[in-house]
């Protein structure tokens, strides 16, 4: 799988999830402002609750606009083992107990996952525990980090 396939279906699947984010954005709205959301009593919130759903909907449109600018305007670079992983890479783990993922490290979108045949691929970022962990690093090295109170050791097997 190379990066410039998953990047390619990062980019559709933002574009799909920007697409729904609008649609229900359109749809808290319109509850919002309908008539059956005035209140009829001070213990009434249906309208305050269906406003601060709007809201809500309104910034997560707004973050997965600006992440499907952050992936628009990403320039995928190939693996150089002298600075190891760095942003766009595709790295390739395995645990202590031989299970094996697929993470590509992105700018932004973290935990969105996307289907290449088998192959399943998990955004991260720079920001989170393992994507910090991973920054400098190249194939063969080993990982550790605490999870919830548990050492989680990784693999790097392979990194695209």
């Amino acid at each position: 799988m190379s990066k410039t396939r998953v990047l390619q279906l990062i980019l559709a699947r933002l574009e799909d999830d920007l697409a729904l984010a609008r649609i229900a954005v359109q749809t808290a709205h319109e509850a919002a402002t309908h008539e059956e959301s005035v209140a009829e009593n001070k213990y009434d919130t249906r309208g305050l609750e269906a406003a601060y759903l709007a809201a809500g909907q309104s910034r997560r449109l707004e973050e997965i606009r600006q992440a499907l600018n952050r992936y628009r305007n990403l320039q995928p670079r190939p693996f150089d083992a002298g600075r190891g992983i760095q942003l766009t890479d595709l790295v390739r783990l395995v645990d202590g107990q031989g299970v094996e993922q697929t993470l590509f490290l992105g700018p932004d979108a973290a935990g969105l996952k996307v289907r290449d045949g088998d192959r399943q691929v998990m955004v991260i970022t720079p920001r989170s525990p393992l994507g910090q962990r991973l920054l400098g690093r190249g194939e063969g090295d080993e990982i550790e980090l605490t999870l919830a109170g548990a050492l989680q050791r990784y693999e790097v097997l392979e990194v695209g």
